[in-house]
């Protein structure tokens, strides 16, 4: 058993991006923010799942070319081999969870030009 606080941790790009409280062994858990108009690139991964559950604002997850418009309290499930983006549309930062497994330490396949 541990225990972490997000304020030990930092987001990939300074004040957003995904920030991971963990990172394996079986599995990966991330608080991710991002700000109006910021989003990570397209891309699938091969063995793991990944869920998202939204605890600020309103995001646009477009999975396999179907934009899914998410708001606090819903929750996605992304399953292997299924191409997602997401985007901050609106006006407001966006603040998620992100979770990832089974845990692998390479399983991410960037797509670069997906277009949705």
């Amino acid at each position: 058993m541990f225990v972490v606080h997000e304020d030990d941790f930092e987001y990939r790009f300074g004040s957003s991006g995904p920030k991971y409280l963990m990172k394996g062994p079986r599995m990966n858990f991330a608080l991710v923010r991002f700000e109006p108009g910021q989003d990570f690139p397209a891309h699938y991964h091969n063995i793991m799942e990944e869920n998202f559950y939204i605890l600020e604002g309103k995001v646009d997850i477009v999975v396999d070319g179907k934009v899914n418009t998410l708001t606090a309290g819903q929750f996605t499930h992304i399953e292997p081999g299924e191409i997602h983006y997401v985007i901050n549309n609106y006006d407001r930062p966006i603040k998620m969870v992100s979770t990832l497994a089974p845990y692998q330490a390479v399983d991410k396949v960037e797509v670069p030009d997906y277009k949705y």
